[in-house]
């Protein structure tokens, strides 16, 4: 599986593994962390949810195109659900290939992508004892999208 959910923390060296072929020379991550500080509002902590059956095939499309687009041997992007605390890895993205420059290009679309189509959403638990939902605004209508 190219994309996928997990309830607890990211093994980000076991994912790396996941992705190691001795033909490839360069390899590229990104890691969302959960920070303290968005828009304004000091963030305690969020809550992730996805329509997990559409999110798993938008991502799963999403890879697949960045393997048409740039010339990568092999690449994963893993997306925790549930409860998250300040540090902790929201998402995760790694790509290998040939060559470094790939690798990054391919890891930016990446999640760029992911943050733009697919169906998930966090809620955001505030300092001041507010929270709101934050939705992806157009996740919903790229992933119907054939």
């Amino acid at each position: 599986m190219l994309f996928r959910f997990t309830t607890s923390a990211i093994d980000t060296d076991s994912a790396r593994r996941e992705l190691l072929d001795v033909s490839a020379g360069g390899y590229a991550s990104f890691e969302g962390w959960v920070r303290d500080y968005n828009e304004g509002q000091e963030v305690l902590r969020l809550e992730y949810e996805a329509f997990e059956a559409l999110a798993v095939k938008e991502g799963e499309r999403i890879i697949e195109q960045a393997s048409l687009q740039y010339p990568i041997k092999r690449a994963l992007c893993i997306h925790r659900v549930g409860n998250l605390n300040l540090g902790e890895i929201a998402v995760w993205v790694g790509v290998c290939a040939v060559h470094r420059g790939a690798a990054f290009d391919a890891c930016r679309h990446i999640i760029d992508a992911v943050k733009h189509r697919v169906p998930i959403w966090k809620k955001e638990h505030y300092r001041n004892g507010d929270s709101g939902w934050v939705n992806c605004e157009h996740c919903a209508a790229a992933a119907l999208t054939p």
